[in-house]
Formats: C-alpha cells, structure tokens, sequence
C-alpha cells in the first residue's frame, strides 16, 4: 500500500505566505514552518534551563514542523480574514481540524498516533499545554522576523502588521517569560547585515 502523508507535507514548499501583501521576498510555509522550529525549541530551552520547567523542547520543534500542515489542503488564509470575527474564526479552526484529519488519514494506521501527538495534544498536562503556547509565541516571533525583514528592504506594506504583531508578542511577557528573554537576546540580529552577524 501506498500512503500520501509526506509527498503532501512535501508540498508546504508550494504555499506562499502573506498573500495578500507586496513582499520584497516571497515566503513559503516551508521555511516558515522550520524557523518557528527552531524557535520554539529555544524557547522551550530557554523555559528548562532558566525558570526550572519541563518541557520537551524537542517535541515542540517537531510541533513546529507541523504547525501549519493544514495549509497544504486549505491554503494561507490570511490573518485579517482569518481572524475577523469569532465565528470566522470559530469556522476556520473547525477547517484547520478536519484538514488535519485529512492528513493524518494519510498514515499507516499503526504510525497515525505518534503523529496525531504532534498534531494535537496528548493530554492536558500542564507542561504539555504550555510547550504548545510557546510554539504559538514562535509562530508570532516569525511572523515580526518576516516583518522586520520587509521593513529593513524599505517595504512599508509591511508596517500594520509588524505593529499589529509586536502588540501581540508584548501581550505574551508576562505568562510567558521566554518570549520577552528572546525578544531582548535574539531579536534585534534579525536586523544585521551578514558582516554585522559575523
């Protein structure tokens, strides 16, 4: 038997993100998705080694990975759509949801539950809900990462939602303490030049 789960996980190469916006350089879900990645483990990392928690920063790279697989069945629906009104918002989870099944429907049955894992919680664990928040805070920090980038190359389209989105991430610091540790230590970089970084 053939399965389809990772040729379709293949394709978030082909999701353009931000479509609704001039971009001076295109981003896919691709990419995307390996950057929130790798920022969620190092929030996670942060969250163990600085406030004493117990988070499987591993799993949440992984999480990372996977946090936008749906896409690949429903496309990039913009956030301004997205999240325009609760029922609009309620709907497009309930999408979100049933695109996962969809994929997971992919699998051999006896690898579906170590994937569903990723794809939603195990449990209720309180470690485990707060490792999934920090992959939402890395989602965001991407998203201002995208939108600093745009800034820097003069496209001003991108100033709303860089805004928009910092407002949010600031929101985060008190629950979550690793995001403003990563928005002191790392986030000003994302402005340099190679030569700066290096």
């Amino acid at each position: 038997m053939n399965y389809n789960f990772f040729a379709l996980i293949s394709r978030m190469k082909y999701i353009e993100r931000w479509a609704l916006m001039r971009n001076t350089r295109a981003e896919n879900l691709c990419e995307h998705s390996m950057e929130v990645a790798m920022i969620a483990h190092a929030l996670c990392t942060i969250g163990n080694v600085r406030y004493g928690r117990n988070l499987d920063a591993n799993k949440a790279a992984l999480i990372g990975l996977y946090h936008d697989a749906s896409e690949i069945i429903t496309g990039d629906m913009p956030t301004p759509v997205k999240y325009f009104n609760s029922e609009l918002k309620h709907a497009y989870k309930e999408v979100e949801a049933i695109a996962d099944n969809k994929l997971l429907e992919k699998l051999p049955e006896d690898l579906r539950p170590s994937f569903e894992e990723i794809f939603r919680p195990a449990s209720q664990d309180e470690d485990e809900l707060y490792m999934r928040k920090l992959v939402k805070a890395a989602d965001k920090l991407s998203a201002l990462i995208k939108c600093i980038g745009e800034m820097n190359a003069g496209n001003s389209e991108f100033r709303t939602a860089k805004e928009s989105t910092g407002k949010a991430i600031r929101s985060m610091y008190q629950e979550l303490p690793e995001v403003l540790d990563f928005v002191n230590e790392f986030l000003a970089s994302y402005g340099s030049t190679l030569d700066e970084l290096t």
